[in-house]
């Protein structure tokens, strides 16, 4: 019998009625109303897609390296450099390694990963598998935040009955930080989902202490898909610099599949919709792209990057005319503060103190309040336990950026006249969950700098401000009684103090690192 030719992500799902295409990019890969599209079961995915080859770790990084596959989750590191920081960390933990797909969307504007785990849930398999395979991995684990998805991908495991590594499926916490990496593995280790706040690679110690490939359901997919095409196949679509094709999530409501190096005005012209007053890429940790941009602008990343733009999680929200960006902006900015994990202090008041501000300023608070919410955005970035005390600042201050004669306006009371028509989509906000216990700091030894330094552990710090009083001149705290740094140099003269501060320390948030 002969094998079916292989194909794209999308392709496999089109529908029966015709759906638009970007024709001068040759098959058609732009697919919206995914919803509609049957799920693929085993049997209908390998009649699509056929057999799976096999790699060797050696073989699976120089594909990943052929076709510069990067992670489309968010931060697009690249997957070849992932793989072989993972085989380094197995050569340390005698050959152990796990496999995560991170299946989490905590922003109601990302819908691509869910679309691939309800709709085509074997192509991620197969990808983990693949990975999991050529390390020799012991376990492929699946995190994922909606049930109905959990539901798709337990079908999925069980239509392929017994499999080595095993596979499982954990259903965590729906909020916008669990797809954080260390949250990630923490939630799936059967701790609680929340960012660690140190900066240890899951690729050293992720999944139950072992070295892990960690990445995006997408990356996992277009790896299926890969290994299938080969390098060369696979490069047909796209850049020379950027082969391939990429899963956007266009308004928050409909997935299509692009090559790289499409017009952003194209895509938006075949979904029904143009530029408006701007467009934000890569969601609400991204940035607003101009309306005259927006006309020029390709997904690339050399063409965004003239944006100050990146393509994040493959979200792009159109503003349309008819809403008030000033508004949009509140109402994004308050559902961010509300996702906080509950766990730092900065992040727990500094980011709905920001987001009160920011509606202050828009209700006509003046232009003291508008200053006001640039102090607040500095009070809370490179602060947090993870990035999204950062992401949601950034947001506030492209969007201030963007819009600067809307904000201005409202805040001297004019307004704009136009309702929040909710074109940034945000779901009902949920409160933080303070009662959640902290992660137990590990106990890992840095190398040591060439000065001591007090670091301020996020996870733990509860403000209550007695460090400043007993190292002054190190430890300044910030408006909402937090000090304004994590890390500060510690003079000599200092040591002893810091010491005393560190035994004080009611959190036991305090450590002092370096020295002799």
């Amino acid at each position: 019998m002969t094998a079916p030719a292989p194909t794209r992500l999308l392709p496999a799902l089109t529908a029966p009625e015709p759906v638009p295409t970007l024709a001068s990019f040759g098959p058609p890969r732009l697919l919206a109303g995914l919803d509609e599209m049957p799920r693929m079961d085993r049997v209908a995915h390998l009649a699509r897609h056929g057999s799976l080859p096999q790699l060797t770790a050696q073989e699976l990084v120089a594909l990943a390296e052929d076709i510069d596959l990067r992670g489309r989750g968010g931060a697009g590191f690249p997957f070849a450099r992932k793989v072989s920081a993972v085989l380094d960390g197995m050569r340390r933990a005698e050959g152990k390694a796990a496999v995560v797909v991170n299946g989490s969307e905590g922003e109601p504007s990302c819908l691509k990963d869910t679309a691939l785990l309800l709709h085509a849930p074997h192509l991620v398999l197969d990808g983990a598998l693949l990975a999991a395979d050529a390390l020799g991995a012991q376990e492929v684990a699946l995190g994922v935040t909606r049930t109905d998805v959990e539901d798709s991908v337990r079908r999925a495991i069980a239509e392929r009955g017994p499999v080595r590594p095993a596979l499982r499926v954990t259903l965590l916490t729906e909020r916008f930080v669990t797809g954080e990496g260390s949250a990630m593995t923490n939630g799936l280790g059967g701790g609680p989902g929340l960012p660690s706040g140190r900066k240890i690679r899951s690729s050293e110690r992720g999944l139950n202490g072992v070295p892990t490939l960690l990445s995006n359901t997408e990356t996992y997919a277009q790896l299926a898909v890969a290994a299938r095409l080969g390098a060369l196949g696979y490069r047909t679509a796209g850049l020379p610099t950027e082969p391939g094709t990429l899963l956007l999530t266009v308004a928050g409501n409909r997935v299509v599949e692009v090559p790289y190096g499409v017009p952003l005005a194209r895509v938006l012209a075949l979904c029904g919709m143009d530029q408006g007053q701007g467009v934000l890429i890569g969601g609400y940790h991204g940035t607003f792209v101009s309306p005259t941009d927006a006309q020029t602008v390709t997904l690339s990343r050399d063409s965004l990057a003239g944006c100050n733009a990146v393509l994040g999680a493959g979200a792009v929200l159109p503003l349309p005319y008819d809403t008030c960006p000033a508004g949009e902006t509140v109402r994004v900015a308050q559902w961010m503060a509300a996702e906080s994990a509950g766990q730092c202090g900065p992040c727990v008041l500094g980011l709905p103190a920001l987001a009160d501000q920011l509606d202050l300023a828009v209700r006509g608070g003046g232009e003291a309040a508008l200053e006001a919410v640039q102090g607040r955005m500095r009070a809370v970035e490179k602060r947090g336990a993870c990035s999204h005390p950062d992401g949601t600042a950034r947001f506030v201050a492209s969007a201030l950026a963007a819009f600067p004669e809307e904000f201005e306006r409202h805040a001297r009371g004019f307004g704009c006249g136009r309702p929040v028509t909710g074109a940034l989509p945000v779901t009902g906000h949920r409160p933080a969950p303070a009662a959640l216990p902290a992660p137990v700091p590990a106990q890992v030894k840095p190398a040591a700098p060439p000065q001591e330094r007090l670091l301020v552990d996020w996870t733990l710090c509860r403000g209550h401000g007695l460090c400043a009083d007993v190292v002054p001149g190190v430890i300044k705290l910030g408006p909402d009684g937090y000090p304004e740094r994590a890390s500060m140099p510690l003079p000599a003269r200092m040591r002893r103090r810091a010491q005393l501060a560190v035994r004080r320390c009611p959190a036991l948030a305090l450590r002092v690192q370096g020295g002799n």
